[in-house]
């Protein structure tokens, strides 16, 4: 839907409204019926918000001279960070971290919502401050908009809403097929934290090799040649995700390793080491690759079922983390404490079939995973497309 569209300054069709934060220590500001948000109330999935965590007194309003946000303005963070946005479901106040909206008939407040949506990373590069970054009320209100027609606006704002739903829906499809493998996995070998069915338990080193990579320096970077993963691609590989960086190493520096030292093969495990501790991908069939020692530790030829062992071990890392971890400036697992990680003594047999459940899952999770891509896609075009 392509529209001819002047482009204005939000200060001419909004006021911007800010707001501050009652006196904490004063009893008589909080516990009121007033809802009073902040930022970090605000997520990636809201849109209409119709609760705060905190509500303030009349007393508190009057005193601080609060500004009411009446119902359907929109809310965007001003700081901490800049550019969460949402649409105030009630009338409500706010705390200092805003900048919010009140839209004149000239603009319809949806539409503002999906078009500060599209501008986040914008709205960032206009922060100011030494300290921390924030968007004055003058920023705001000299921001250009594209201002069709209101009967325009709303045909784009409804459009953008029906994608946004949609990729809200396969998104809660994919958490309730997660959930559903939680579920079969309590259901089969009970809390694995608490050992609920009193299995045997033994080292992970007693049922697999732990291990890590050769070093690869990054000076051994190439153009193309051999994938070679770090714990972000891992990360983005369990989640079904195509590596969103790519990095190589040559085809014989490869065939080197291989040789001397072997590489990873189907079934091995890859489980991250550093930052987001935890992550585990198993290595498919017939796939060349390499991956970055100490980033990465590698579960070899386990004697366990490896989707069994994929969903057991998080589970038992994240519990242990104090104890797994170490490391002063950073948290990171060692091979040395990964390899300690004491697993239930589960039969071959329960093992199988809590994989071949996951498998089926895992299959409609794919297709739920193409069609969330897909939506995501249009839902981008679209946005460029309103708004540039």
């Amino acid at each position: 839907m392509k529209t001819n569209s002047k482009l204005v300054r939000l200060g001419t069709i909004c006021t911007v409204v800010s707001g501050t934060t009652p006196d904490t220590n004063n009893a008589s500001y909080w516990n009121g019926d007033l809802p009073w948000i902040t930022p970090a109330e605000i997520e990636e999935t809201s849109y209409v918000v119709c609760q705060t965590a905190r509500c303030i007194t009349k007393q508190a309003v009057n005193k601080k001279s609060l500004n009411l946000l009446p119902k359907g303005t929109v809310l965007l963070s001003s700081r901490a960070p800049i550019g969460k946005v949402a649409i105030a479901g009630i009338d409500m106040y706010c705390n200092q971290g805003f900048k919010n909206l009140i839209c004149s008939p000239k603009i319809y407040n949806e539409y503002l919502y999906f078009f500060l949506k599209a501008k986040t990373e914008y709205l960032k590069s206009l922060g100011r401050g030494a300290t921390f970054k924030e968007i004055s009320k003058s920023i705001v209100e000299n921001i250009l908009i594209p201002l069709p027609d209101i009967k325009t606006q709303k045909r784009i704002a409804e459009r953008l809403d029906k994608v946004q739903k949609l990729i809200a829906l396969q998104k809660e499809q994919l958490k309730k097929l997660d959930n559903l493998i939680k579920s079969r996995f309590i259901d089969l070998f009970g809390d694995p934290i608490t050992n609920s069915e009193n299995w045997e338990l033994q080292q992970l080193v007693d049922i697999a090799d732990v291990t890590s990579s050769k070093r690869i320096f990054e000076k051994e970077y190439v153009d193309s040649g051999i994938p070679f993963f770090r714990t972000k691609e891992i990360v983005e590989l369990e989640q079904g995700l195509a590596p969103s960086t790519k990095i190589f190493i040559t085809k014989a520096r490869y065939d080197e390793i291989k040789a001397q030292f072997g590489i990873p093969q189907a079934g091995d495990l890859l489980i991250s080491a550093v930052g987001t501790i935890g992550h585990i991908w198993i290595v498919p069939k017939d796939f060349s690759f390499y991956f970055k020692d100490g980033n990465l530790l590698w579960i070899k030829k386990p004697q366990y079922n490896s989707i069994f062992l994929r969903y057991l071990l998080p589970i038992l890392v994240k519990h242990e983390i104090s104890h797994v971890a170490s490391g002063t400036a950073y948290q990171a697992l060692t091979i040395n404490k990964l390899g300690q990680t004491l697993v239930p003594l589960c039969p071959i047999k329960l093992q199988t079939q809590f994989a071949d459940f996951v498998t089926k899952i895992e299959a409609q999770k794919g297709l739920l995973t193409t069609r969330l891509s897909h939506l995501e896609t249009l839902y981008k075009s679209l946005m460029q497309e309103y708004f540039g």
